[in-house]
């Protein structure tokens, strides 16, 4: 199904530079240039050649690392099962870390402490009403609820130590909700937020589902650029996609924009299906994601169920993408 809910330690972004506002680039551009004159050398502006194509890494283990959503998790037995017990199972499954929902998660006490008794980090997690309190909506007081509910998951993945938020901006669903309306409400919610973002270290990352809202790479691209700011990036779903395009085309035009991904396949004859038996071609993502330099979290999106489910989605995860 497409993404109905858009999920080693977690690396926050530097500190935003205090003073006159600063865009995501020009931010970008200052880190590099400080770093390279703190080490003694001196910034000239130049044309450089292209860098030569990167090859696939024959592993990406230590580079890419996985999770499944919170509600993939099926402990078999007793009715009542823990958040402790949901944290080790996926740790005895070879799984790196956790990916967590707001609202109605469990609370930062708890998740604190499975993740301490486990090692398993929480590295994000997901705004669970993203479609229903939409931030495109045609009605200002529910685009105020829906930056209200974000805020709070941006407050609550902080508490659990996570670094980013899932976020689906809006839905295209009408002449009151227009790509153009979802474009730009969308956008000024988010940018109300990334004061509290910068302030508590979590990155606002917009997920590409089938919602009618840039549905090629290019839009997607250009709507970041738009935002332009250094805690907003793309959590980029593999198998959404296929639907409009090759997988390997968005990633090398979102490129560095891409900060996680959700794993999923699809194919023309057989919908959403298991990791590896649709039309994503796997090899070509793995080329393009070492292409983009990309190192970070990928969650899978797919059906989830108890052990020996959760136990093939990892093997899937680790065969398609060099993660073993």
């Amino acid at each position: 199904m497409p993404s109905p809910i858009g999920t080693s330690t977690p690396v926050h972004p530097p500190t935003e530079p205090t003073g006159p506002a600063v865009s995501r680039r020009g931010f970008v551009q200052r880190l590099s240039a400080a770093s390279l004159l703190g080490a003694g050398w001196t910034v000239v502006p130049r044309r450089v050649a292209a860098a030569p194509t990167a090859p696939a890494a024959d592993s990406n283990k230590g580079r890419i690392f996985k999770s499944v959503k919170w509600g993939m998790i099926a402990i078999e037995g007793p009715a009542e099962t823990t958040t402790l017990d949901r944290f080790r199972l996926c740790k005895e499954l070879g799984y790196d870390g956790m990916e967590l929902v707001s609202p109605e998660g469990p609370s930062a006490a708890e998740v604190r402490a499975a993740s301490e008794a486990t090692g398993m980090p929480v590295h994000g997690l997901v705004d669970m009403k993203h479609w229903d309190v939409r931030l495109s909506s045609p009605d200002p007081k529910v685009r105020d609820q829906g930056r209200e509910f974000f805020e709070q998951s941006l407050r609550d993945c902080h508490a659990y130590g996570g670094s980013s938020v899932l976020l689906v901006p809006g839905n295209v669903g009408g002449a009151d909700e227009t790509h153009d309306d979802v474009w730009r409400r969308s956008i000024e919610q988010i940018r109300l937020t990334l004061p509290l973002a910068s302030r508590l270290g979590v990155r606002v990352l917009i997920e590409n589902v089938w919602n009618g809202f840039c549905e090629n790479p290019d839009e997607a691209r250009d709507y970041l650029d738009e935002i332009d700011s250094p805690w907003v990036g793309a959590y980029f779903d593999i198998g959404n996609v296929r639907k409009f395009a090759p997988s390997e085309e968005w990633v090398r035009t979102l490129g560095p924009r891409i900060v996680k991904l959700d794993v999923k396949d699809w194919g023309a004859s057989s919908g959403f299906c298991k990791i590896g038996d649709g039309d994503v071609n796997w090899p070509a993502v793995r080329q393009a994601l070492a292409e983009i330099g990309f190192t970070g979290w990928c969650t899978a999106e797919v059906e989830g169920g108890g052990r020996e489910r959760l136990a093939d989605i990892a093997q899937r995860m680790n065969k398609v993408l060099a993660l073993a």
